[in-house]
């Protein structure tokens, strides 16, 4: 966060300076305001580039095998112009790399599904898939382990919608 800011900054200094260089050309014939009104112009323009890139961005970093389930678009009165396209903030992604199967539970899945979030670290959480019942549980306690007929014990599962993104990302991998 503290990068974008000042990236908004040098993009108002930079922007302020052509138009300095403008009046400067005009000798003086464009208005003193122009200066710091082409500053906050340029401060806002980055600003909304920033936040309508961020999905595509973060996207195109994630290596292959990482696939976007799901993403949150949000509108706040303080962002007027997301009332009119709303801004991307969150996402959720199943990366396929790191599916693995048991032999004896051939319906279920386990990856790391990746959330992310605008200015926040990013997490990983390990899940397991349920493809035949349509259900998700976390990996996350000391109480969850995994018998030797690859049965998950100890496990809260969630149900899901049949249509899920990440289910269906998960299900097909492996």
């Amino acid at each position: 966060m503290l990068f974008e800011l000042i990236a908004a900054v040098v993009a108002g200094v930079a922007i302020a300076g052509v138009a300095m260089s403008l009046r400067w050309a005009s000798r003086g014939r464009l208005p003193k305001w122009i200066v710091p009104a082409a500053a906050g112009l340029g401060m806002l323009s980055y600003a909304l580039w920033s936040e309508y890139s961020w999905l595509s961005r973060i996207t195109r970093a994630m290596p292959e095998g990482v696939v976007v389930a799901w993403h949150n678009e949000d509108r706040a009165f303080w962002r007027p112009w997301s009332y009119y396209r709303p801004v991307a903030n969150r996402l959720s992604a199943v990366d396929t790399r790191t599916a693995q199967r048991h032999p004896d539970q051939p319906g279920q899945v386990m990856v790391d599904l990746i959330l992310a979030a605008r200015w926040q670290p990013s997490a990983r959480v390990r899940v397991i898939y349920d493809c035949n019942s349509n259900r998700r549980a976390d990996l996350i306690g000391s109480d969850i382990s995994v018998a030797e007929d690859g049965a998950i014990v100890g496990a809260q599962w969630l149900q899901l919608e049949p249509d899920d993104a990440a289910l269906r990302i998960a299900c097909q991998t492996g």
